[in-house]
């Protein structure tokens, strides 16, 4: 029995780790829950940096083409992507593209809405429309041989809304060896489409003050051209009746109070005359 005991008391238990040590598999873990974190808040720095960049974009400028061109190419430049384009609403169901990462040339072309089953989604929902993987995504299988070929991974369609009508959208668009989209990404976008919303109605509103200014100085300057043209008018009439020989001899016949009379008019009229066209 004590040979039995002595044996058993031999027996190696599992060592417990010494020092207060955690295992290594529980560092390894840590390790990894920190580089993602930081790999977050370095995204999370970069979006800021992004949304300060547009911000100074779009405040230097009130043209609605030069703001959506310089947005697009932030987004294409912060995500590294193969696609980026702002498209707008146009009469009826008509949608322009008006603004591309990769071809700055392309101002105002109208496109087929057949050819973007995720674009036509987001016009229709008023929903952002994120598509992790578009190779699979039912949506997608009219194209899914055009997309194989661009080598596609995924896809985010934001729409640009104002006063609860969509007005556009933001479509943005990776290749299969890029990074794909996070849900922090896809906020970030959101952010984005909101701010060019905001743009696009301050644009609007100061090309619809410049128009309504341009209207109101011709309207001005035809009331101008009009007094010209009426005074003279009257100036060569009165020259023409005042060389005449009946009237050279004509005012002789006026009283000399009245004489003066008149020359109190005209020079108050004069006085007159002068303080309108001063302003």
């Amino acid at each position: 029995m004590a040979a039995s005991e002595s044996d058993q008391s031999q027996v190696s238990s599992p060592a417990a780790p010494t020092g207060g040590e955690a295992p290594s598999f529980d560092r390894d873990d840590e390790v990894a829950r920190l580089r993602s974190r930081v790999a977050e808040l370095q995204r999370e720095r970069d979006h800021l940096l992004a949304v300060v960049d547009i911000l100074q974009e779009i405040s230097s400028s009130l043209h609605f083409i030069d703001i959506l061109q310089s947005i697009a190419r932030k987004l294409g430049d912060a995500f590294g992507l193969d696609r980026c384009a702002i498209f707008l609403a146009g009469e009826k169901d008509e949608v322009r593209l008006v603004a591309s990462y990769e071809d700055p040339t392309i101002r105002n072309l109208v496109v087929d809405l057949n050819r973007y089953p995720e674009l036509q989604r987001a016009f229709e929902s008023k929903e952002t429309v994120f598509i992790p993987d578009a190779t699979s995504d039912p949506m997608l299988r009219s194209i899914k041989s055009t997309l194989d070929t661009r080598n596609v991974r995924s896809i985010v369609v934001v729409p640009i809304q104002w006063q609860g009508a969509v007005i556009g959208a933001i479509f943005l668009r990776t290749e299969r060896e890029a990074e794909p989209f996070s849900d922090a990404d896809v906020h970030f976008c959101q952010v984005v489409a909101s701010l060019t919303a905001k743009a696009l109605r301050n644009a609007h509103r100061f090309e619809t003050l410049m128009r309504s200014q341009k209207g109101a100085s011709e309207v001005q300057r035809r009331s101008e051209l009009q007094r010209v043209a009426l005074i003279g008018y009257m100036r060569r009439l009165l020259d023409r009746y005042a060389t005449s020989e009946d009237h050279m001899w004509a005012e002789t016949l006026l009283p000399k109070a009245s004489d003066q009379e008149l020359e109190r008019l005209v020079s108050v009229a004069m006085a007159v005359l002068e303080e309108e066209a001063g302003g």
